[in-house]
C-alpha cells in the first residue's frame, strides 16, 4: 500500500512572538516493512536556518529557527511511504515470558535495537504497582510472550473507554489507569509501564493510523489522525512485534510509523522554544490518502 500524507500544524498567538525554534518530529521513519518514497516539510514564516539529523532511535529531526515576528506559525508535512508489513508469527510459537525476561537482561549490546534501552521507568512512564499487578494477569508462568501481550491489549480494549476529554496531553499514568479513560497515547502508556513493571521490553511508537470506511461507503479525506501504539520485545529471532492497544489490534498495513520513543517525551510531533507573551491556539490537520494497490 502507498499512501499520501499530510500533517500540518498552525500556531495562533495572541501577541506577535518575536522568534521560534522548533523540533519537528513528523517525517516518516524507513523501517522493516515501510519505505519513505519522498517527505518535505515547510514552515511560514520561512525558518532562517534549518538542521536535519537523525536521533539515537532513528527518528528524523528537522531543527527550525525563525527570527521573524510572527502571529501565526504553519508546519506542513507532505510524503508518501510504501507500508508492506509481514503478517506477525503465532502467539504460540514465541518464548515464554520468562524466557524473554531472561535473555533481555543478558543482552550486552547498546544499538538502537537492544532490548536493553526499552526496559526502564520513564518520565511519562513510571512504574506504578496498580499497573504492573493489571499486566501480570496476563502473564502466568510459561505463557507464550506474544498471547500475554495480546492479550493485555485486548484487555486494555475492553476495560478503558476512549475518551479525548477524560485526559490531556500532560495527564499522569497513575490517573489515566484510574480512570480506565483515555486516548490512544494514553492507552499505549499504560501497556508500556505494564510490561516494562515485568521486565519485557516495551517501546512507544508515534504514527497514523489510516481510517477505513465502512463497507459501501466513500472514503472522507480529513479523517485520519495521528496515533500511538506499542512494540513489545519477543526475543530471538522474533524480535519488535507492534500491537495497537486502542484498537485491539496487530499494527498492520494501515499504521505509519513517524517515531519510535520509550514514551511520547521521546517523539512528541513539535516542541520548542518561543520568545512572546500570552496564549496560543493550536490547530492540527492530518490527512492519509491510499494511492497504491488496494486502495
Amino acid at each position: 500500500m502507498i499512501y499520501d500524507i499530510s500533517h500540518v500544524t498552525t500556531y495562533n498567538y495572541e501577541a506577535s512572538v518575536a522568534s521560534a525554534r522548533c523540533a519537528i518530529r513528523l517525517t516518516p521513519r524507513d523501517s522493516r516493512g515501510q519505505r519513505v518514497l519522498k517527505s518535505r516539510i515547510d514552515a511560514t514564516p520561512a525558518p532562517e536556518a534549518t538542521r536535519a539529523s537523525v536521533d539515537f532511535f532513528g527518528n528524523h529531526i528537522v531543527e527550525a529557527t525563525i527570527r521573524e515576528p510572527h502571529a501565526k506559525l504553519r508546519i506542513a508535512m507532505t510524503a508518501r511511504v510504501a507500508v508492506d508489513r509481514e503478517e506477525p508469527p503465532a502467539p504460540g510459537l514465541t518464548p515464554a515470558w520468562e524466557t524473554v525476561v531472561r535473555d533481555a537482561g543478558a543482552i550486552r549490546r547498546l544499538d538502537r535495537d537492544s532490548p536493553v534501552h526499552w526496559l526502564f521507568p520513564g518520565r511519562l512512564t513510571p512504574l506504578e504497582p496498580a499497573v504492573t499487578a493489571y499486566a501480570r494477569e496476563s502473564f502466568p508462568s510459561g505463557r507464550p510472550v506474544l498471547e500475554g501481550a495480546t492479550e493485555l491489549m485486548q484487555r486494555i480494549k475492553q476495560d478503558f473507554a476512549y475518551d479525548p476529554e477524560a485526559t490531556h496531553v500532560s495527564t499522569p499514568l497513575a490517573e489515566a489507569f484510574a480512570a480506565r479513560g483515555g486516548v490512544c497515547q494514553d492507552f499505549a502508556h499504560i501497556m508500556i509501564a505494564g510490561l516494562r513493571g515485568l521486565a519485557l521490553p516495551a517501546a512507544y511508537v508515534s504514527g497514523y493510523i489510516r481510517t477505513v470506511p465502512a463497507p459501501g461507503q466513500q472514503r472522507l479525506e480529513g479523517v485520519d489522525a495521528s496515533h500511538a501504539w506499542i512494540a513489545v520485545w519477543c526475543g530471538e529471532p522474533f524480535g519488535w512485534i507492534h500491537l495497537d492497544p486502542t484498537n485491539a489490534m496487530h499494527a498492520d498495513d494501515n499504521h505509519i510509523v513517524i517515531a519510535i520513543g520509550r514514551d511520547y517525551a521521546d517523539v512528541a510531533p513539535i516542541d520548542g522554544v518561543i520568545v512572546g507573551a500570552g496564549r496560543q491556539a493550536l490547530a492540527v490537520s492530518v490527512d492519509i490518502i491510499p494511492v497504491g494497490a488496494g486502495a
